[in-house]
């Protein structure tokens, strides 16, 4: 079975509650990210993505993260399997989860992890048998 803790960027980048925006849109542009976690400590206490940012377009220097940020997450741990993470992610339309272990950040598993472990996987998901040839 495949599990998030295998395919999960471990110690993701992160902003504190006290961060302004600015410095979130920075981190986000210098990793190329679209989302961090929000901690406290190792506590995750919320999300934040590229698109809370737009309503507080001209005035990120001067706002902090809570102010945009998404609290409570819906978190995964590192023992729930890939295609439950994945699941939780296609019904709630979002596309990443932060991996919380016993109320501690240890990762975050995106959409694009998914991807390259569907790609990884020895054996397709759902099926005994290789898929037949692309005959078209």
């Amino acid at each position: 079975m495949l599990l998030v803790m295998t395919y999960m960027t471990r110690k993701p980048i992160t902003v504190t509650p006290r961060d302004t925006l600015i410095d979130a849109q920075g981190k986000m542009n210098s990793g190329s990210f679209r989302r961090l976690p929000v901690v406290e400590g190792d506590r995750l206490i919320g999300m934040l993505t590229d698109r809370d940012l737009g309503p507080h377009s001209g005035h990120l220097q001067d706002t902090r993260v809570t102010a945009a940020m998404t609290e409570n997450p819906i978190t995964v741990t590192p023992a729930t399997p890939l295609e439950a993470a994945a699941r939780r992610m296609l019904d709630t339309k979002l596309d990443s989860l932060p991996v919380v272990e016993d109320g501690k950040l240890v990762g975050i598993i995106t959409t694009t992890d998914i991807l390259k472990a569907f790609l990884e996987a020895p054996v397709r998901v759902g099926s005994d048998k290789p898929p037949p040839d692309d005959q078209t």
